[in-house]
């Protein structure tokens, strides 16, 4: 039986994604031994991956292979802002900056947006994780933090979507629709291996200057 390009994908690369789950930092905040303000410097590392991701998707919006993945119900800007406000209050954006590793994950958003499987790879990478371990990641913090709807943890509710499950399966479906050859296939994965490296960089770097500060 053949197998699908979706489920090809999510075996290359399922090492790189649970590597990527393990840092350190995601440790240290499951486990409750964070800081509120601590959790914030995730939240705002987030806000300008997802600024520069989300502006990417709306140049996109009308290109004929990468707007399959355009999906205006997932922008995350809005729900980040509403987050950081509630974590750090109303001047959040006076205390908040990209980390090194932020910049380098922004920067390769930016560089791959010309390629359409460059730019669905990093957003496979991140909204599917997304809408899947975030999920949990997101009952967590509501436990930890005693957070509800309206922020602190809006990044994780996709209302507008509908199911979740579906949604994915059609998501999947999509990647199984795109017409690549086998080295583009190749291309793609290696893509979202460097994605996931670079997002395990930024929980490094955070797990970091929570150590130095501590």
């Amino acid at each position: 039986m053949t197998t699908s390009f979706s489920e090809t994908l999510r075996n290359a690369t399922w090492g790189d994604h649970q590597s990527a789950e393990a840092e350190g930092y995601l440790t240290e905040l499951m486990a409750g031994r964070l800081t509120e303000h601590e959790y914030g410097e995730m939240v705002a590392q987030h806000y300008f991956a997802y600024v520069a991701l989300d502006g990417v998707s709306r140049e996109l919006a009308d290109h004929p292979v990468a707007g399959a993945f355009v999906f205006p119900e997932l922008y995350r800007e809005a729900a980040l802002e509403r987050d950081l406000t509630t974590i750090y209050g109303p001047s959040w954006r006076d205390r908040v900056t990209p980390s090194r590793s932020t910049t380098a994950l922004v920067d390769r958003i930016r560089k791959v947006a010309d390629w359409p499987c460059g730019y669905i790879a990093h957003h496979y990478t991140r909204y599917l994780g997304d809408l899947s371990g975030g999920q949990f990641i997101r009952m967590e913090l509501q436990k930890i933090y005693g957070y509800d709807r309206g922020g602190g943890v809006d990044f994780y509710f996709f209302d507008e979507l509908g199911s979740l499950p579906r949604f994915k399966n059609d998501y999947r479906s999509r990647l199984d629709a795109l017409d690549l050859d086998e080295r583009e296939r190749q291309r793609m994965i290696r893509e979202v291996r460097l994605a996931y490296r670079l997002n395990a960089d930024v929980l490094t770097e955070l797990l970091d200057v929570v150590r130095t500060a501590a």
